[in-house]
């Protein structure tokens, strides 16, 4: 019989992470995909990148919209709730043999619930990770133990996976399949990277800047980084935040910025290759995305990564962590911006893997066994330490 495993994107970033999966499980003999594509993907307001998403040979793609026009908090947990709306409907119809998600997001709180009640086994990848900074950290966790395969972008995520008391078998160390795109396909030229992007680049800084989900004002951090690039010289890029409580006002920032500027623009959307493209060309990539820390080493990129949103994710020698003060920013992006500096990160080892995730998630997926056991997952024993009272530990059990 095929095995039919839904995959769900909430966003421009998610697709392309997936992407690579997704083509390898279509290769697969006997594997039916489809592709829920919704949230983000779906609003106007954020490019309506469902219409980027391009055909992969044996993947259904399926739309879902959920995303309301909101910049509050309110309108996120309304998101969370119109999402498992639309995937109820479309997971009690297809009756998939498994769910892969991805990520933080908060959006993939909905499809988690509902594959939950509906018995269907959850696939989660980047589970593991650190975001202390942001509710994504909470989200990652609770899709952790939600679900019941586990893919983690380092082995340092995989032991904290174990810790939360997921057993052995489940738990597999695959990369970030984020960079599978460098090791599958040749980046743009710079003529084409001007074509794709209507611009002369020229040795842009780029600026990934999201706002700060943990914090009552999720834009606090953003008037010192404002601040800071009003003073540095060069061609500057933004690319779009997500779509949490607080992006349209940075929007606005943003493009108030961008209107002041000659040589600074914004895009809404970029599609991977194109981004990559135009990380190779940059000479720093500043914000606080989850991009920088976990894809700049694999080009040897500068990144000066602002403020909490990314404290406790693992690190290449190539990021600078600096306070979201404008002095102290600059000063970063100097650092970041000299030949010393530049030449000291080339050649890095990326902690988040060697691009060849998505192959890695396709063989377990097409392999795992669809039984009983898959969903019912059985706590781990603790026991006693000896000879120190009150002190105890896991006991893992082998692998199934």
């Amino acid at each position: 019989m095929s095995r039919h495993i839904v995959a769900v994107t909430t966003s421009r970033a998610y697709y392309g992470h997936l992407y690579w999966p997704l083509r390898y499980l279509a290769q697969k003999p006997d594997i039916c995909v489809t592709l829920a594509v919704t949230a983000a993907h779906l609003s106007p307001e954020f490019g309506h990148t469902a219409d980027q998403i391009a055909a992969i040979d044996g993947v259904t793609i399926v739309e879902v919209e959920s995303l309301l026009s909101s910049d509050t908090d309110v309108g996120m947990a309304k998101t969370i709730a119109v999402t498992a709306l639309g995937l109820t409907e479309l997971l009690a119809q297809l009756r998939p043999d498994l769910l892969l998600l991805i990520a933080d997001r908060y959006e993939n709180l909905a499809p988690a619930s509902v594959a939950l009640t509906l018995r269907i086994p959850i696939a989660h990848i980047e589970g593991g990770d650190v975001s202390e900074g942001a509710i994504d950290d909470a989200v990652r966790n609770a899709l952790t133990k939600l679900s019941h395969i586990h893919f983690t972008p380092t082995e340092a995520a995989r032991q904290r996976v174990l810790a939360m008391g997921e057993e052995d078998w489940r738990v597999h160390s695959v990369g970030a399949p984020s960079l599978d795109l460098l090791t599958h396909q040749p980046l743009l030229d710079n003529g084409q990277l001007d074509a794709a992007l209507g611009i002369a680049v020229a040795a842009p800084l780029v600026v990934a800047l999201h706002p700060l989900t943990l914090a009552r004002d999720t834009l606090v951090e953003c008037e010192a980084v404002f601040a800071a690039l009003a003073r540095i010289d060069g061609q500057i890029v933004f690319c779009f935040p997500n779509a949490d409580a607080g992006s349209r006002r940075l929007r606005e920032q943003a493009q108030s910025f961008c209107a002041r500027r000659e040589n600074a623009a914004l895009f809404i959307n970029l599609e991977p290759r194109v981004y990559w493209s135009l990380l190779r060309v940059a000479r720093a990539l500043v914000g606080n995305s989850s991009s920088g820390i976990m894809e700049t080493p694999s080009i040897g990129l500068p990144c000066v990564n602002i403020g909490e949103r990314q404290r406790g994710r693992m690190r290449a020698e190539n990021i600078i962590d600096v306070a979201a003060e404008a002095d102290a920013i600059v000063a970063a992006v100097d650092r970041a911006m000299s030949p010393g500096f530049a030449k000291s990160v080339q050649g890095i080892s990326n902690p988040y893997g060697d691009g060849r995730a998505g192959e890695r998630i396709a063989s377990v997926l097409s392999e795992v066994e669809l039984d009983a056991r898959l969903l019912a997952k059985r706590a781990l024993e603790v026991e006693p330490l000896p000879g120190r009272p009150g002190e105890w530990f896991f006991v893992q059990r082998p692998q199934r």
